[in-house]
């Protein structure tokens, strides 16, 4: 009977301290995703901040890991976007240190797109500090795509179908002979078909109507006016980008075409 009751005491004991362990976790993880639902650069500081304290003492958590990622994705993203001082220094530490947590996020859940996923943009917001040329001189190129493809097969529809649009941003951006224009389009053209172009991503319309510009023709340029024309933002980063390109379609079509 004694032994009885130790063992029913330590079961007890165990539980009062496992239980408050769950809670604990459970709080912070839901903390990081209200911080994300405000996408400020304030929060994301916040959410890295409290992730790299609970991963101290949990550093093989695969929700944490992937949300650090997002957290460093994020702030970098928006360091950009405000034109911070030092911004590319900024993208290309941040980008760096989300690549880590994300890799490590895939490694421990190799099943699941969130590592991936955030390992991938993070090579952008990366190449945005270094520049693409130097991310490709790094090996960066295969693994980035490689990553988005896994998140293309697991599961199109994660992040708003973020892989979606990555691909075709992927294929578009990258220097001559590694672009594919024709390729990007695909993927530009599967992602105008989903429910988040231009609504949950501003980028969609302007990512395509950058493509359809550079790709030429009379047909694609009108269809990029009308795209950008369409894109409702009070961001200023955007409408800005929007401008520009408004600005060249303008200044193609006063130049006189060749005989």
């Amino acid at each position: 009977k004694l032994m009885k009751r130790l063992l029913f005491f330590f079961f007890l004991l165990a539980l009062f301290i496992t239980i408050p362990m769950a809670v604990s976790a459970n709080d912070i993880i839901i903390e990081l995703d209200s911080l994300n639902d405000e996408a400020t650069i304030a929060n994301y500081q916040k959410s890295i901040n409290i992730c790299e304290k609970a991963l101290k003492t949990d550093p093989d958590s695969f929700e944490l890991n992937w949300r650090c990622a997002r957290a460093y994705r994020w702030y970098g993203e928006l360091a950009k976007r405000a034109g911070m001082k030092d911004w590319e220094d900024i993208c290309a530490k941040y980008g760096k240190m989300g690549m880590d947590y994300a890799q490590k996020a895939s490694e421990l859940e190799p099943s699941l797109p969130h590592g991936y996923y955030w390992y991938g943009v993070n090579v952008g917001i990366y190449s945005d500090g270094v520049s693409i040329v130097r991310a490709i001189s790094e090996g960066l190129k295969g693994k980035t795509q490689k990553n988005f493809e896994k998140v293309y097969e697991a599961d199109k529809n994660f992040e708003n179908a973020g892989a979606i649009l990555s691909l075709g941003r992927f294929w578009a951006v990258l220097p001559w002979p590694l672009n594919d224009k024709k390729l990007s389009l695909k993927y530009y053209r599967e992602y105008q078909k989903t429910e988040h172009f231009g609504i949950a991503v501003v980028e969609g319309p302007i990512f395509l109507s950058e493509l359809l510009i550079d790709m030429g023709s009379a047909a694609n340029k009108t269809e990029a006016k009308q795209l950008l024309g369409n894109v409702k933002t009070d961001n200023k980063y955007f409408k800005d980008r929007i401008q520009k390109l408004l600005a060249k379609l303008d200044k193609q079509a006063d130049e006189p075409t060749s005989r």
